[in-house]
């Protein structure tokens, strides 16, 4: 049978592991598996969004609403953006998608990161665009504007902080690099960590409406996935001028967030007590881990968002180890794939922690 030929050089991505395949494959009983590899909030959600989500559970007959009005009003509120700035998605991933159908084609370039977030390369592949990555492993942006002006790109991804290293972009850096890109170049700025970077680091905070109100050509995209922990309710949103919007509104199917999505994400806005909590925590934590990179003698990049990349010496092998962890029910991401000889270990609870660092000093 024949398949579209752009789909021959497309890796399917792969989703960290879940627990019920390890439990599967290796017999491990689920209450002894730590799942570290897929960045959720290990408190889960607000309590008000489990109760939220309850009430309303038996009305699964009809539609959502497709207006999206109480999400979009909970977004307008917190970012000062108006209905036509918006677009929600199946996560924010499913914006990426829009982009990509709306901005590419064959013939396209996209500038993405030498390493970041996987699907921007295959959804530019869906369209048979080709990818320009940078040299750098951390966004520089003195290399993004050079590749900018030598490759001529049809969109940017900028993705701070970035997935899978952790680093993020100075705020101020990010605006003047924006200013020297042409209007009919679409830049996306990926906030899915955001919240976390914000809360470390003022000067690192991206603000949607600045950039709605400054650019033309720029989109926000954050989602629900993350320091709301609601990563099992798929739902992400777009931010930028009405233009763009109106555009990937075209390709937006109908009811292509559920109700239960769209009530859960709505009410977690509202418990920002929940939010400030969960980050305070994570970055306690992380001190943890910088602590215990330093007494393994291993890099690690220091990180604006709930998790860490731990960066092995030669004498170690990520792939060795991340298979090694996973045996003893402990679930991480290896960065081979990306090139890297390191683990991403989503920053657990205290007790989720102290068994990564007993399982991985052992190991080590």
């Amino acid at each position: 049978m024949q398949f579209n030929k752009k789909l021959e050089n497309i890796k399917t991505y792969e989703a960290g592991k879940p627990i019920e395949l390890v439990v599967r494959e290796f017999g491990i009983e689920p209450k002894d598996i730590v799942k570290l590899a897929s960045n959720e909030n290990p408190y889960g959600c607000s309590p008000k969004v489990q109760k939220a989500v309850t009430d309303i559970v038996s009305n699964m007959a009809l539609y959502p609403d497709d207006s999206m009005v109480k999400l979009k009003s909970a977004l307008q509120k917190r970012f000062d953006v108006e209905d036509k700035n918006l677009i929600i998605g199946s996560g924010s991933d499913q914006v990426i998608e829009f982009i990509m159908h709306a901005k590419a084609s064959s013939g396209s370039k996209i500038l993405i990161n030498s390493v970041t977030f996987a699907m921007y390369e295959i959804y530019a592949k869906h369209v048979g665009a080709e990818v320009i990555r940078t040299a750098s492993q951390e966004h520089n942006l003195e290399e993004f504007y050079e590749l900018y002006k030598s490759e001529k790109p049809d969109v940017i991804f900028l993705c701070t902080p970035n997935n899978p290293t952790g680093d993020a972009i100075d705020a101020t850096e990010m605006m003047a690099f924006l200013e020297k890109i042409d209007e009919n170049t679409l830049v996306v700025v990926d906030g899915a960590y955001m919240e976390y970077a914000a809360f470390k680091d003022e000067s690192k905070k991206v603000t949607p409406k600045e950039l709605v109100e400054k650019f033309t050509n720029v989109i926000y995209l954050g989602t629900f996935s993350k320091a709301y922990g609601l990563g099992g309710m798929r739902t992400g949103y777009g931010i930028s001028t009405a233009p763009i919007i109106e555009e990937l509104y075209k390709l937006r199917p109908p009811f292509n967030i559920t109700t239960l999505s769209l009530e859960a994400a709505s009410v977690a806005l509202e418990d920002e007590r929940f939010v400030k909590n969960s980050i305070a925590s994570c970055f306690s934590e992380m001190k943890r881990y910088e602590a215990f990179a330093t007494k393994q003698k291993i890099d690690i990049i220091e990180s604006y968002t709930n998790f860490v990349t731990l960066c092995l010496n030669e004498n170690q092998n990520s792939t060795q180890l991340a298979d090694a962890l996973l045996r003893k029910g402990m679930i991480v991401r290896n960065l081979s794939g990306y090139g890297m000889n390191a683990i991403r270990v989503t920053v657990g609870t205290p007790e989720q922690n102290s068994r990564f660092f007993e399982l991985t000093e052992q190991l080590l």
